[in-house]
């Protein structure tokens, strides 16, 4: 068996059930703007089968074709015999980089994002010196550059780094009086460094519910940008670390504002370790008490609705992929925004298809994941709303770059601020005995 047959072989009887009927093709974000075999998953595991009959090496263009894919788990989820073909291909980017090495961009990068001290300070330092190259723009929590930066699509619309990251803000730990229970707050690489005004929200949401808060110091980014990329020994140094972080949190919730991070505690971090069956039962015992921050706030909180004040906003709803598909949350921040009052929800039409970021993909491809982007502001104009809500910061980066480059009014904002705002107005409509 040749080398690259045998990096493949465990997924070989996988790979067998797909019938290539081209049901990914209809549902497929990337192949409805490109139109290209290889960019569905049909065509991905067709080309993973070339390889495991040795018709095909994993080469430089193998490793680009398993690259062009947002990770949207549509396939899988429109798949008529099950196929869970995301997977399939994360498993052919893992063998990529066992076969080739990371891309070196990447590698640098990882690099970084490995040195968990580097990391905070390059961060902390794009905070404190951001304005000098991009410019904010009226409206938005955005900027863009002054001058053309490598890598970067001149007209790409970010957010800034914050001059200072969330968990200095505030002490690890944050008591209160009577607390119902002690909740961690992982906070991610976005919160902490560029949407602290997320975080924010999250921590006085959680207050207003009687929670203990702590975020600990040490706690590092959940790994998936790695482990997407197929790196999955990297992938597992971020998920142990972690893992022994917030197992000394002694908390009885962890609490996530992010899908994917979520689903990386949820999900990722026990299959990481089905080969060390004591890690993989610590990763467990976490997994079981980490919820997304609104399926803590509705299926184990039940958070207060007296305290809520009016916000008079028509809202719509974008569920980012790895909430809907992934860890399958998708009423439960629509039941937050229905107890808030003055909100008008409006559903848009495909509120679950993917806006295009994907993590890196955005950045990787830009005029695709632009095009894909189009789609779904083209579905929140539809509904005239004034107020997009999602879950994820990446999301609500490449919706906000969305609705800038195609002259739309609306803000986008995560659904627990919005919450958070509601409560305030209830402190301000119910004045103090």
């Amino acid at each position: 068996m040749n080398k690259d047959k045998q990096l493949l072989a465990d997924i070989e009887d996988a790979i067998a059930n797909c019938m290539k009927c081209g049901n990914c093709m209809e549902v497929c974000p990337v192949y409805k703007e490109i139109q290209s075999e290889a960019a569905v998953a049909r065509g991905k595991i067709s080309l993973i089968e070339a390889v495991l009959s040795g018709n095909a090496q994993i080469t430089e263009g193998f490793d680009a074709r398993m690259a062009m894919c947002v990770s949207c788990k549509a396939c899988a989820a429109k798949c008529p015999c099950g196929v869970k073909a995301d997977e399939l291909i994360l498993r052919g980017r893992q063998a990529a980089v066992k076969a080739r090495g990371l891309n070196p961009i990447k590698k640098k990068i990882f690099k970084l994002l490995a040195n968990r001290t580097l990391f905070d300070l390059a961060l902390r330092m794009a905070g404190l010196f951001g304005p000098l190259q991009m410019k904010k723009l009226p409206g938005h929590l955005a900027v863009v550059a002054r001058f053309p930066l490598p890598g970067l699509d001149r007209r790409r619309v970010l957010a800034p780094f914050a001059s200072t990251p969330l968990r200095s803000q505030f002490p690890e730990t944050m008591p209160i009086e009577k607390p119902r229970m002690k909740v961690a707050f992982f906070t991610g690489c976005t919160i902490n460094y560029v949407y602290t005004d997320i975080g924010r929200a999250v921590i006085n949401v959680l207050k207003a519910n009687d929670a203990e808060i702590t975020m600990p110091a040490r706690q590092h980014c959940c790994g998936t940008p790695v482990y997407m990329a197929g790196d999955v020994e990297l992938a597992k140094i971020f998920a142990k670390h972690n893992i022994e972080t917030f197992e000394r949190a002694h908390a009885d919730y962890i609490v996530a504002a992010c899908g994917s991070c979520a689903e990386a505690f949820k999900i990722e971090y026990p299959e990481l370790f089905d080969d060390d069956p004591e890690l993989q039962a610590r990763a467990k015992k976490l997994a079981v008490k980490t919820y997304e921050i609104s399926e803590f706030l509705v299926d184990i909180v039940k958070f207060r609705k007296d305290k809520l004040g009016p916000i008079n906003a028509a809202v719509t709803m974008h569920d980012p992929c790895h909430m809907a598909r992934g860890i399958k949350v998708t009423t439960q921040p629509r039941a937050i925004l229905a107890a808030i009052p003055g909100v008008s929800f409006i559903e848009m039409k495909e509120p679950a298809r993917c806006c295009g970021a994907g993590g890196s993909f955005s950045l990787v491809h830009y005029e695709v994941a632009r095009k894909i982007n189009d789609r779904k502001i083209a579905d929140i104009a539809a509904t005239a709303a004034d107020t997009v809500a999602t879950s994820c910061g990446s999301c609500r980066m490449h919706i906000i770059d969305g609705l800038v480059q195609n002259g739309k009014t609306q803000d986008c904002v995560h659904v627990v601020q919005l919450l958070a705002k509601a409560y305030e107005a209830g402190k301000v409509s119910t004045p103090a005995k």
